[in-house]
């Protein structure tokens, strides 16, 4: 991809989630600031209520596809780094489980979501939980210093997916694992899917193939890699943009990998 149509991507992303950001807005696949029910999302993408109830009001702005949670296997004192932090949903729940002794670092470039996070992590008292500015693919954070990545139905956004794995590996520490949630294509998108901005930032112009996906993390260097559709995400994802097919093609999976 010519890097003036990366930058493009970089744009229209950043003022969608920011505009979301500034309107108090929630949900992002297929529908921008549509009104929705973050709680009523979160549970339906697994979380308890005990998880939700648990959060700063604000941190859950509906903006997921999945839950890396429950695939995160978190332990106290580990540090968690978290791609495309949005309001800080996942950050805050990891906080709970990495303990005082833990570190969470959540990342986004988006600067209204880093403040709306920030302001999320003051009302909270979460000192473990820290927001830096930032782009996925050019991370914030140092080599080396991480035991798990989390990320929500970010990565599908970036218009350089190779980057951000190579990215995840250079921050992970050896033996650091991905814990992912993501949409991803099962075949391939329709070229007038694929060229239109809005359904970018609405979580499905940017959707790797599986193949692709799998390919991406092996060339980064990642082994133990486990990318599992979730077949029952295909109703949620067909009202996303009502009267489509889009959940023809496009599933949430859970994708998880480890650094050598």
């Amino acid at each position: 991809m010519a890097n003036e149509n990366k930058q493009k991507i970089l744009t229209v992303v950043r003022e969608n989630y920011a505009e979301i950001a500034k309107a108090e807005g929630s949900g992002c696949c297929g529908g921008g600031q549509n009104k929705v029910d973050p709680i009523q999302i979160s549970k339906n993408l697994g979380y308890s209520q005990a998880e939700v109830d648990a959060i700063p009001e604000g941190a859950n702005m509906g903006l997921g596809c999945g839950n890396p949670q429950a695939i995160a296997s978190l332990k106290t004192g580990e540090t968690v780094l978290d791609l495309g932090c949005g309001g800080g949903f996942d950050c805050f729940l990891a906080a709970q489980s990495v303990g005082e002794t833990g570190t969470v670092i959540g990342v986004d470039m988006t600067p209204e979501m880093i403040a709306k996070s920030r302001a999320n992590a003051e009302k909270a008292g979460s000192n473990q939980v820290q927001f830096r500015l930032g782009e996925i693919e050019h991370l914030p954070v140092a080599d080396n210093s991480i035991d798990v990545i989390m990320s929500n139905c970010v990565i599908n956004l970036s218009p350089d997916k190779q980057q951000v794995y190579n990215e995840a590996l250079r921050v992970l520490k050896p033996g650091g694992r991905l814990a992912i949630s993501d949409i991803v294509a099962t075949v391939e998108l329709p070229e007038e899917v694929r060229e239109n901005m809005d359904l970018y930032s609405a979580c499905i112009a940017g959707a790797s193939l599986l193949d692709d996906l799998s390919a991406m993390l092996k060339n980064a260097g990642f082994i133990d890699i486990r990318i599992e559709p979730q077949e029952a995400s295909r109703e949620f994802i067909k009202e996303w943009v009502p009267g489509s097919s889009v959940d023809d093609y496009l599933v949430s999976a859970s994708i998880q990998a480890t650094k050598p």
